[in-house]
């Protein structure tokens, strides 16, 4: 790449672009020089609000603008319009989880991205805690032993506003699914970014608490059963009050067991168990100075460090040529494996996961 800047466009103007406008606007080698959103006065709005010179209506608009990258905010099943289209034009994508909503599509943003030799990532911000990195080195280093076990938790406080204020969220056509697709896709990428791919599941998903509001599940639990022969279990709801935030817990062939635990929700993964050699170091998971009552907005908030980080990884990978820290085929293997929770929930059934 040339010295210049890398020349930025931000697809959507909702609530999480204010973290992506924020990210590259604080890394360095890149500027932000367009954004767009379907509704020009919110583009306008936010252009002006983070100094960003041109507001548009469409992706198309904002990659005719001369962009070299563009970072893509909109609704989950918008994403893959947005990735071909930058493709097409030749220019690289940092797009939102989950990367689609249905396997065909995710695979194609990926082989486009891959046949136009632009790169492709995903937030999955949560892999850039300090304790998640700490802890997969470890494992990886074979400090550990070998996982034979995960546990992943993710229970958390959802109330009727927060469907409300985006009408896109809770419905199967505009969302793609409920806390498995929106919040525990986090937790679901770091369990196999620990341990490896899962090779089939068994799991059920149900609606408890917003049955009369939503269309998707608000809860669901899983049997993960990996290809390395190691098992899991995976528990998530955004029925809890008061929420209890998320753990993402492995334990290992040597009888060692190591735990993140995010509470409340956005704030740093803490290894808040490390057992080993018959010792255990912890540490409470629910502080009780934490307030365990979030907002969204407190969320995202909290999670500005590590989109920040993956924003300067993508930009560097672009600059290098290197691979990002979270590339497209990443994000896909989550997508896969919740998929497959569904159609087990459907099926009654055990479901391969393929790929």
């Amino acid at each position: 790449m040339s010295p210049r800047n890398l020349r930025v466009g931000v697809v959507g103007c909702g609530g999480i672009s204010r973290n992506h406008l924020t990210a590259f606007g604080s890394v360095e080698g890149a500027e932000v020089v367009a954004v767009c959103d379907n509704d020009l006065e919110k583009a306008r709005a936010t252009a002006e609000k983070f100094s960003v010179p041109c507001a548009y209506r469409s992706t198309e608009e904002v990659l005719g603008h001369g962009v070299d990258l563009v970072s893509v905010c909109t609704p989950h099943p918008t994403h893959e319009d947005a990735v071909l289209a930058a493709a097409a034009a030749g220019v690289h994508v940092l797009c939102e989880k989950p990367i689609a909503t249905d396997l065909v599509a995710a695979e194609r943003m990926v082989r486009a991205c891959d046949d136009a030799g632009v790169k492709l990532g995903v937030f999955l911000q949560r892999r850039f805690w300090p304790e998640a990195q700490r802890m997969r080195t470890a494992l990886k280093a074979g400090e550990l032993g070998t996982p034979i076990l995960g546990e992943c938790t993710v229970l958390l406080e959802r109330t009727t506003d927060y469907y409300a204020e985006a009408p896109w969220r809770g419905k199967w056509a505009t969302c793609g699914g409920g806390v498995l697709m929106t919040q525990a896709i986090h937790h679901l990428d770091l369990l196999q970014w620990l341990i490896g791919d899962v090779a089939e599941v068994y799991g059920r998903v149900a609606t408890f608490r917003h049955s009369d509001h939503i269309e998707v599940e608000d809860s669901a639990v899983a049997t993960l059963f990996f290809t390395s022969g190691a098992m899991a279990t995976l528990q998530a709801s955004t029925a809890v009050n008061p929420s209890l935030g998320a753990q993402v817990r492995v334990t290992t062939s040597s009888g060692a067991s190591v735990q993140l635990t995010e509470f409340p929700e956005g704030t740093d993964g803490r290894m808040d168990i490390w057992a080993k050699d018959g010792r255990i170091r912890s540490e409470h998971p629910f502080p009780a100075s934490a307030d365990p009552h979030v907002v969204l907005a407190d969320v995202n908030r909290r999670l500005m460090p590590h989109h920040t980080a993956q924003v300067a990884d993508f930009v560097a990978a672009v600059r290098s040529g290197q691979p990002p820290a979270v590339c497209g085929e990443d994000a896909t293997r989550a997508l896969r494996t919740l998929l497959a929770i569904y159609e087990s929930s459907r099926t009654g059934q055990v479901v391969p996961v393929s790929g």
